[in-house]
């Protein structure tokens, strides 16, 4: 099911009395009735197809619909392989990460940045640790000079509840 997606008028779809038309080729025929047009589209055994019904007289194209519908397609499908689609990658932490643990997590990130995908790096506070948010602060500066030769800070750390969260973005390819 296609969402507004305009279709082309084809054929004996087209009830206008008078039409330019443009040949296969691309030459102008000129400003034909709709029945001597479709009479020449039959006649070269295309289609007759409407591609400007809003100018004066509609311009109509002699061309091979079915074609054109494949060509279409084929275009779009290309446009979607080439689209590269970014994912916010989430790292979390706590405030009393060991050593090991958080260089494990820098790796990972490293890993996600080089990939293309965005960060959201959150330290979450258990319990009374919470007393202390600078700790957290601290830790994001670590990570954010551990990564710094990938990705760059998109959103600074910014306290959200019981977590600090930091947003981390690839480093464009130079």
């Amino acid at each position: 099911m296609t969402i507004s997606k305009q279709e082309l008028q084809i054929n004996e779809e087209i009830r206008d009395k008078e039409v330019l038309v443009i040949d296969a080729d691309g030459t102008k025929l000129g400003v034909l009735s709709a029945r001597d047009a479709q009479k020449i589209a039959f006649d070269k055994e295309l289609d007759l197809v409407k591609i400007a019904p809003q100018a004066t007289p509609p311009v109509c194209r002699i061309m091979d619909y079915g074609k054109y519908c494949f060509e279409q397609a084929k275009r779009e499908k290309e446009a979607r392989k080439n689209q590269k689609v970014v994912d916010i990658k989430e790292i979390r932490m706590f405030s009393t990460i060991d050593t090991h643990d958080f260089e494990t997590k820098v790796n990972q990130a490293v890993k996600f940045l080089k990939g293309g995908d965005k960060l959201k790096v959150s330290v979450r506070f258990r319990k009374r640790a919470i007393a202390h948010p600078q700790l957290g602060e601290e830790l994001l500066e670590r990570f954010k000079q551990a990564v710094s030769e990938v990705g760059t800070v998109e959103k600074p750390a910014k306290m959200e509840g019981r977590s600090i969260v930091m947003f981390v973005s690839p480093k464009a390819a130079k």
